[in-house]
């Protein structure tokens, strides 16, 4: 409950507790306080029980920490019936990434240049162009225009 509690920040708590109170009535008040916790967690069991009780027993592993919905969905992605945990070993972003560079820069990857070599053996190379050519347009052409761009 209270783990980000440091030592200091306890000590602190004391003391202000301590003035406070004073040292004769701070017993009774540290009681008061873990009674009124205990009846708490007392009346918070049996409120959750109360309502596994209504749900009946199709919900009997109804989890309320379930509700949460960090914890929802943290547990359905960890439910290997989607297959997430495949698709996510098989995909590798380092390796696309230096691909998609390699290509930007004209070198051949590691890991396209033995199936590119036998694909490309007819082409320029297994390199790809990617400058922008800029074609002569007669005096009266208008430039081409791409509706996908605008």
């Amino acid at each position: 409950m209270f783990n980000d509690i440091g030592p200091l920040e306890l000590v602190t708590i004391v003391v202000l507790a301590v003035l406070v109170f004073g040292p004769e009535k701070l017993p009774k008040m540290i009681q008061d306080v873990t009674r009124t916790i205990r009846k708490i967690r007392e009346f918070s069991e049996s409120a959750k029980a109360d309502i596994r009780e209504e749900l009946g027993p199709e919900f009997k592993d109804f989890e309320f920490e379930d509700l949460n919905p960090k914890t929802f969905i943290r547990k359905q992605l960890d439910n290997d019936e989607l297959g997430l945990k495949e698709i996510r070993n098989g995909f590798d972003l380092k390796k696309e990434m230096a691909e998609v560079t390699d290509a930007v820069h004209g070198r051949e990857s590691e890991s396209t240049s033995s199936s590119s070599s036998s694909a490309s053996a007819g082409s320029t190379g297994g390199t790809v162009d990617m400058t922008k050519k800029r074609e002569k347009l007669a005096p009266q052409e208008r430039p081409p225009f791409d509706a996908d761009a605008t």
